[in-house]
């Protein structure tokens, strides 16, 4: 049996999974196209709040990987889903991913230095200024809620590792004292939203991160596949108390024997 047939939903990571920076990762596009064609649900589910579902669908098409918005799942989204029961207003350090996903949800995101807000949301932000982590750390302050879509310390560019939303969070909760809920990666809200969004019962995670993607799928008691075409190293592997379920070279494994991908997980 083939490693994907024994799940019903597929949630892939993306950079350093299906691409690394402007590189096609090698039979990725194939693999996926295989797995559609099988009748697989599939996910792409990713930390990264910046970019919106249509921003992220063609990335993933740049790459030769056929995906529809509806398929996306992003860190944004997944904030926008957990704040909408409570709705209010949302002064937020990110970009047009978040302040979309927010918008749609029932959000007021206000812009400027407001007074006092019910929540403020810290993603990515490639615009962030002082006046901005001041802002949001008066608003916490006074009593906002703080909310974070993703506590990721990096961001994996082609010149190196650029701050990431958790480092921007950092400053705010240092300011403030205060902890921020996560919704993304290793946190359960992005996943279970992605579950939802494929309708599956028994997913397969994807990732190429440890202590993100891996253990996300931990946590929640799921299956996963770790593949070492991105950030983790066997080194890495082999000194982390997260295992995964499976362990392969990159997502060709999919396609590949079920006995043989756990005997490499084991060993």
């Amino acid at each position: 049996m083939r490693l994907a047939d024994g799940y019903d939903a597929l949630l892939f990571d993306l950079d350093g999974v299906l691409y690394r920076g402007d590189r096609t990762i090698e039979g990725a596009p194939e693999t996926v196209a295989a797995l559609r064609a099988s009748g697989h649900r599939i996910a792409f589910v990713t930390n990264n709040s910046a970019r919106t579902p249509e921003q992220v669908a063609a990335k993933l098409t740049g790459h030769g990987v056929v995906a529809d918005e509806a398929e996306i799942v992003t860190s944004a989204l997944a904030t926008g889903e957990l704040l909408a029961a409570d709705g209010g207003s949302a002064y937020v350090v990110g970009e047009a991913g978040i302040r979309e996903a927010l918008l749609e949800a029932g959000l007021d995101v206000i812009e400027g230095e407001p007074a006092a807000v019910d929540v403020v949301v810290v993603g990515w932000d490639r615009d962030l200024t002082y006046a901005k982590l001041r802002t949001a750390s008066l608003l916490v302050e006074r009593g906002a809620r703080l909310v974070a879509t993703n506590a990721d310390r990096s961001f994996p560019a082609p010149d190196g590792f650029w701050p990431g939303a958790g480092a921007i969070l950092s400053v705010i909760t240092t300011t403030t004292g205060v902890e921020a809920e996560i919704v993304g990666k290793p946190h359960p809200p992005l996943y279970e939203a992605a579950v939802r969004r494929t309708g599956g019962r028994q997913p397969l995670v994807i990732g190429d991160r440890i202590e993100t993607d891996i253990a996300g799928a931990v946590a929640l008691g799921w299956d996963s596949l770790l593949v070492l075409s991105g950030v983790t190293s066997p080194e890495d592997l082999g000194a982390s108390p997260v295992r995964p379920t499976y362990v392969a070279d990159d997502v060709r494994a999919l396609l590949g024997d079920l006995a043989r991908a756990r005997a490499d997980a084991n060993g």
